[in-house]
């Protein structure tokens, strides 16, 4: 005698944010996964990271890459719905290219998986974002009217 299993609904804020954090993983496995290349480790050490100078600029500049989607992932359960909505969408959709770009120049399969990886998940945070539920507004005497969602529409 089988059971069936309940499939909960789970809110769009926190997909997105999973999303992100899922992204972000394979941003840090892929790097840590670079040093295993030969000469890359002796590259830094010379202070190059592929055909760039390590400076303070570019160290600012890695920073602030991966600082968007870091802040994402809590930008995500805490902006307003419709300010969420297009902030994922257009965030993701840089990040999209981002993820490809990096492939450039590239011949080691791995970059490729995770680029490709990468712009799935980012695609979905478009796709969720783009399809997010919509309530009907709820008609009130009061000045403050609420937007109502019920989870069963989604």
């Amino acid at each position: 005698m089988s059971q069936r299993l309940e499939d909960t609904w789970i809110d769009v804020k926190l997909k997105l944010a999973a999303l992100w954090i899922s992204v972000l993983f394979l941003y840090v496995y892929v790097d840590i996964l670079s040093f295993y290349r030969p000469g890359t480790v002796e590259g830094i050490l010379a202070g190059r990271v592929w055909q760039f100078e390590i400076s303070p600029l570019w160290i600012m500049g890695s920073l602030v890459l991966m600082t968007v989607p870091i802040l994402m992932v809590v930008l995500s359960v805490v902006l307003p719905a419709r300010v969420n909505r297009w902030t994922n969408i257009l965030v993701a959709s840089v990040y999209i290219v981002v993820s490809v770009g990096n492939t450039l120049g590239e011949s080691w399969m791995y970059l490729y998986f995770g680029a490709i990886v990468e712009a799935v998940l980012l695609g979905l945070i478009v796709w969720f974002s783009w399809k997010w539920p919509h309530g009907e507004a709820e008609v009130s005497s009061e000045p403050n009217t609420a937007i109502q969602m019920d989870p069963s529409d989604t």
